[in-house]
């Protein structure tokens, strides 16, 4: 309380003790637009939720003289002890077999020539002269000799033979096991290895405390939280959520879909973004900047619920807002980035410049005065960029009309515009002889279209025509491509938040210049705001529009998961 009244917290309404026989509670409310995690982290510092032990790890290193030591430090010259301690105690083991192996080699020397070593005793007048013929004529060292000399009468039967042949071939197998472990350092480590497990197993008790792998103030949450597909939606004044996309259910063409997202002061949902919770994305702004936010650390809410504003999650200025999200994470499909702005600007970046994307964001392209940043897709050799105008014009051309340019670069012409038109979609096509081009006006028609209708052009002519502009269809808000057997769901989601999912199966595919079909009925002065593609991973039926199917939708099984298609 001190600390919030002091400023030293800020974004706290509340704090209660809610403390029983159970456990400690502490509940904290913060304000609707402060940032938990930064909170969190203020109140690891400034109070005692963590607390930190100090301790002094002194030790004689070597023998000679005191240092100071870290956990790995004293980890690491256990480790070096006890490497030491069982070499030595293999070269002492090893040391021992071949003395006696050397004795045993001795014995069966004179056991295989027991007569003449018994004639040369014999013939022998003292002890000494008996060990100096056994070595000269036998070629034996002095320890053997003088245990022939020693060797028992009952060692000449055919039973002690044996024995002495088996202690011989048994020594010798240890001799190479204990030369293998000197030899080989992974031995020694497994041979520490076991030894200690077997300590552990004889002596452990359960453990007191929990390990964790990073410091309490800066842990992750994602060990804590399910891989689940998410929807990630975005509105027009930057509030941001993530909602289970198991919440939503497959529909035909004109079904009047469900509620997607309330709006705060006629707010809109203008983005959505299927990824699982463990995924990592890249946010690219409409100045140009690009900034990382892992899925899982975005709000999860309801569908009805306007979300975080995502002005807490990033550090975006003022008059900043994110006008793409790509997925970031580690295996990029494509070779490079292709970034689109609205006035017609195309510009092609390496994968790799977007590898390391520090907290306060980077630069992803340079921009004129009045343009901004819209569209970034991932674009691989001898794929085709299309890019689609509000006023119904597209162009098509190679991705190599583009070369690669620098983060800080502005890029080239990708379409020439007329005036008071603008740049409404851009995409990339893998498959051009096979796959369409879907296309959605603002009052809810929309059609698909052979990508080959559409010549292969230049970069930055005019285009052609994609759709017959009318006041019935409304200017075009949104445009996919859909490559062939693609097993996918559009979703299209209105300025209110009413929401559609409809199979892309059941959109006719028409010539470039047509109106289309209806794909979703709008209520009075609404319109369509965006448009996102999934991919099905499970098949799934639509339910049909009918009494009789809205029955049966009832004992329904929950619908499957989707995610997004790899575009």
């Amino acid at each position: 309380a001190d600390l919030v009244r002091d400023k030293k917290v800020v974004g706290i309404t509340d704090i209660r003790d809610e403390s029983n026989k159970d456990g400690i509670r502490v509940v904290i409310e913060l304000k609707k637009d402060s940032y938990p995690k930064k909170i969190l982290n203020q109140l690891f510092k400034f109070t005692q939720l963590q607390t930190s032990f100090n301790m002094n790890m002194i030790a004689l290193v070597d023998e000679i003289q005191p240092h100071l030591l870290d956990i790995k430090q004293v980890l690491e010259h256990f480790i070096k002890h006890r490497k030491e301690v069982i070499t030595r105690r293999t070269e002492y083991e090893l040391k021992i077999a071949k003395a006696r192996a050397h004795i045993l080699e001795g014995l069966k020397i004179a056991m295989d020539n027991i007569d003449e070593v018994i004639t040369t005793i014999k013939k022998s007048k003292t002890k000494e002269e008996a060990h100096e013929q056994l070595v000269k004529k036998f070629k034996l060292s002095a320890l053997q000799a003088k245990a022939i000399l020693e060797m028992r009468l009952q060692t000449l039967s055919g039973l002690e033979r044996q024995k002495i042949e088996d202690e011989l071939a048994e020594k010798m197998a240890l001799i190479t096991e204990l030369e293998g472990i000197l030899a080989d350092t992974k031995k020694v480590l497994k041979i520490m290895q076991d030894e200690l497990a077997e300590i552990k197993e004889k002596y452990a008790d359960e453990r007191r405390t929990t390990i964790i792998p990073n410091a309490i103030g800066s842990f992750s949450q994602k060990d804590t939280i399910p891989n689940e597909d998410m929807m990630v939606m975005l509105s027009k004044e930057n509030y941001i959520k993530r909602v289970p996309t198991k919440t939503f259910k497959a529909q035909h063409r004109g079904g009047k879909g469900i509620i997607g997202g309330t709006t705060k002061d006629d707010d809109e949902i203008k983005l959505i973004k299927f990824a699982k919770n463990h995924d990592e994305l890249l946010y690219f702004t409409n100045k140009g900047r690009v900034f990382q936010l892992p899925v899982y650390e975005i709000p999860q809410a309801s569908r009805q619920s306007k979300g975080q504003a995502i002005v807490n999650l990033l550090q975006l200025q003022d008059d900043e807002h994110i006008t793409a999200i790509l997925n970031a994470n580690d295996n990029f499909s494509g070779e490079a980035l292709v970034m689109a702005t609205k006035n017609g600007t195309v510009k092609k970046t390496k994968v790799e410049d977007f590898k390391n994307v520090r907290k306060s964001g980077l630069i992803a392209i340079k921009l004129r005065d009045g343009d901004s940043l819209e569209w970034v897709r991932e674009v691989s050799k001898e794929q085709e960029v299309m890019i689609v105008t509000r006023e119904g014009k597209c162009i098509r051309f190679n991705e190599k009309e583009c070369r690669p340019m620098g983060r800080s670069s502005i890029g080239v012409r990708g379409i020439k515009l007329k005036p008071e038109d603008e740049v409404v979609e851009m995409d990339v096509v893998k498959m051009s002889e096979t796959a369409e081009l879907l296309v959605v006006m603002g009052n809810g028609l929309g059609k698909m279209t052979a990508i080959k209708s559409y010549r292969l052009q230049a970069r930055g002519g005019t285009g052609v025509k994609t759709a017959n502009i009318t006041a019935k269809t409304g200017k075009i808000v949104g445009a996919k491509v859909i490559e062939e057997n693609t097993d996918a769901d559009m979703i299209l989601m209105s300025k209110s938040g009413q929401i559609i999912r409809l199979h892309v199966k059941n959109i006719p595919s028409q010539g470039r210049a047509t109106q289309g079909v209806y794909l979703m009925r709008l209520k009075p002065n609404d319109k369509v705001a965006s448009i996102s593609l999934v991919q099905i991973l499970i098949d799934e039926t639509p339910e049909e529009d009918t009494k009789e199917k809205k029955k049966d939708s009832k004992k329904d099984e929950q619908p499957k998961l989707i995610k997004e298609q790899a575009k």
